[in-house]
């Protein structure tokens, strides 16, 4: 068997009709421009934990259009749980739904025992969003679990 020299393989004819139809492929395709969802109702959902709080914010079917976090802005570690971290959270969340879904007012629904409770609502105010009603459905136990037992130290 006679092997074939290195330079023989990659020849240019070899080559040649591959790159036309490779260009061919990389056609530039336009997609349509999606248009913008105008929602000017919403609802906002507040989380507030001890160590986080996260809003999120849907159109009156519970679709979520924009959501954001303390943890997410950029607070680390115990500053998350903070007020100022909550209301710079809300205040993310309220300019996108703002600007990109047209909201004007919101019904909030606050959850959770967290600090970030009352900032996070005047953060809302403060963007722009006219607030309709302010609900607390933090879950509440009719006498559910029992307790664990008492710590003896």
């Amino acid at each position: 068997m006679a092997k074939e020299p290195k330079g023989a393989a990659a020849t240019p004819e070899a080559g040649a009709p591959a790159k036309p139809a490779a260009a061919a492929k990389r056609k530039k395709e336009f997609k349509k421009k999606r248009e913008r969802r105008v929602v000017p109702h919403g609802v906002v959902y507040i989380a507030a934990s001890f160590n986080n709080t996260q809003i999120t914010i849907t159109d009156p079917d519970g679709r979520t259009m924009c959501w954001s976090s303390a943890g997410a802005i950029g607070f680390k570690g115990s500053r998350k749980g903070t007020p100022y971290a909550a209301q710079q959270a809300s205040l993310s969340a309220a300019g996108t739904a703002r600007d990109q879904f047209g909201m004007k007012s919101v019904e909030v629904k606050v959850k959770g025992p967290g600090s970030g409770r009352e900032s996070a609502v005047r953060a809302l105010a403060a963007a722009g969003l006219h607030i309709v009603a302010i609900r607390d459905v933090t879950p509440m136990p009719h006498n559910g679990c029992r307790p664990p037992k008492r710590r003896r130290v």
